[in-house]
């Protein structure tokens, strides 16, 4: 099982994002019953917020971390966005990050770039060395 899950908007971007990584993942439907995980993973979302911040975290994210069983597997998001949205950028993985007490590993902007791809790699790999899950993130 790859130590990644995310959502990706009709945008699309967060599912470059998750292409350019080369590690799989596990991706939310839109609608219906979402996934459940049963080993430590990472999150990656886009965020839907209004000018005031309200509904940053989509709803497909929602109904995915309602599960207590995989809610409880979560290590980390990266938060997906667009920095035109001034201080709003990357707004679901506070809320994500707050809520179920785990850290922000990443906020990218639209796919991410060259750089956020190696350092997110980079980041993935040290934070699954150190947890006993079933993958393992190729250099």
């Amino acid at each position: 099982m790859t130590p990644l899950a995310f959502y990706s908007s009709r945008s699309g971007n967060t599912a470059r994002l998750i292409d350019r990584l080369g590690l799989g993942g596990t991706p939310l439907p839109p609608v219906g019953d979402p996934p459940r995980m049963d080993a430590p993973f990472v999150l990656v979302t886009p965020t839907y917020a209004d000018g005031e911040g309200r509904g940053a975290v989509p709803k497909p994210v929602i109904r995915f971390l309602n599960h207590a069983p995989t809610r409880a597997l979560l290590r980390g998001v990266i938060a997906c966005g667009n920095r035109n949205f001034g201080e709003t950028f990357a707004l679901a993985g506070d809320v994500i990050a707050r809520k179920c007490g785990v850290p922000v590993l990443a906020r990218v902007e639209l796919a991410g770039t060259e750089t956020d791809i190696i350092r997110i790699r980079a980041g993935l790999s040290h934070l699954f060395a150190d947890l006993e899950a079933p993958c393992s993130i190729p250099a």
